[in-house]
C-alpha cells in the first residue's frame, strides 16, 4: 500500500456520492478507510476498478453478509458480494449477476462488542486479521477532529441565518483550527525535550490552546502587536498547558448518545465576536 487515506463518517447515499468526488485524489494501491454508511456494491466496485483498496466498518443489523459472517464465528472470511437487485442497473458497468470478492474481518472490542469490517485486502498472509483493529483505529484522529469542531470550536453555533454568515463562521472555525495545528506542529521538538524523564508523554491541551488563540487572533490579523511577540506568547502558553497521553484507555460506548441532541438555537440577537 502506497498510502492510507482516512474518510469521514457517513450515513447516507449522498455522502457516498460526495466521497467519490475525491477519486481524482486517489492513487493506485492507496488504502482508504471509511466509517459506517459507505459500503455498497457500486461504491466498493469504484475502488476495485481504480486499483484502490478500501476498509469500511459495516453494521450487522442491515448488512446481510455481515450478519451471516458473525453467526459463523470466524475471524476472517473471503466471500462474494452481489449488487442489490432492487436498484436500477442503467448506466452501470455491472449487472444483477455480477459479484465482487471481498473480505470480512471480525473485531472484538474490550467491552464485549463485536465490529465487522469489510475490505478489498484479500491476502490473509500479507494482511492478517489481527492487524485490522489497529489499522481501523487510525481513523480516530478524524473522530477527535469532529469533536474539536463541534464541541470546542462550536462550529454549529452560527451567528446569523444567511448563507454568507454561515460560510463565514465555518471558514473562521477552520482557520482557527489550522492556525492552532501550525503552532502545535512547530512545538514538536520542545515537547520532546519537555517530556524527558516523565512517566507519560504530554501534548498541548487542545481546548485551552483554542481559547488562547481566539483571544489573540485579532492582534494577529490586525497587526496590533508584533507578530513574533504574539506567536512567542502563544507558544509559551501552549507549552505551559499540556496534558498527559494515556495510551490504551477505553471508554464505554454509549449507543444512541447523540440521537436526542438538539441543534443549537440561533437567536437574532446572538452575535458572538468570533
Amino acid at each position: 500500500m502506497s498510502s492510507i487515506l482516512l474518510q469521514f463518517h457517513s450515513l447516507s447515499k449522498g455522502e457516498r456520492e460526495l466521497a467519490l468526488r475525491h477519486t481524482n485524489r486517489w492513487k493506485s494501491r492507496d488504502l482508504i478507510i471509511y466509517d459506517r454508511g459507505y459500503p455498497s456494491y457500486g461504491f466498493i466496485n469504484e475502488h476495485i476498478k481504480r486499483d484502490v483498496d478500501c476498509l469500511i466498518r459495516v453494521t450487522t443489523a442491515s448488512f446481510a453478509i455481515a450478519k451471516n459472517f458473525i453467526a459463523g464465528g470466524k475471524k476472517s472470511l473471503i466471500t462474494e458480494m452481489k449488487p442489490n437487485n432492487r436498484h436500477s442497473f442503467k448506466d452501470k458497468d455491472y449487472h444483477k449477476d455480477s459479484f465482487l470478492k471481498v473480505r470480512l474481518i471480525r473485531v472484538d472490542l474490550p467491552g464485549g462488542e463485536v465490529e465487522v469490517l469489510i475490505t478489498t485486502l484479500l491476502d490473509s498472509q500479507r494482511y492478517p486479521a489481527k492487524m485490522f483493529r489497529e489499522l481501523y483505529f487510525l481513523r480516530w484522529g478524524v473522530e477527535t477532529f469532529y469533536n474539536e469542531l463541534k464541541n470546542k470550536l462550536k462550529v454549529e453555533h452560527f451567528t446569523g441565518y444567511s448563507q454568507v454568515s454561515i460560510q463565514q463562521d465555518f471558514f473562521c472555525a477552520i482557520f482557527i483550527s489550522n492556525l492552532q495545528s501550525v503552532i502545535v506542529n512547530d512545538l514538536t521538538d520542545e515537547l520532546v525535550i519537555q517530556n524527558q524523564d516523565k512517566q507519560y508523554n504530554y501534548k498541548v491541551n487542545t481546548n485551552l490552546s483554542y481559547g488562547f488563540l481566539k483571544n489573540r487572533v485579532l492582534e494577529l490579523l490586525c497587526e496590533q502587536a508584533p507578530l513574533d511577540k504574539v506567536f512567542q506568547e502563544l507558544e509559551t502558553l501552549f507549552l505551559k498547558h499540556t496534558i498527559p497521553i494515556r495510551n490504551n484507555r477505553t471508554v464505554e460506548r454509549q449507543v444512541g448518545k447523540y440521537r436526542a441532541r438538539t441543534r443549537p438555537k440561533v437567536t437574532k440577537n446572538q452575535r458572538d465576536a468570533i
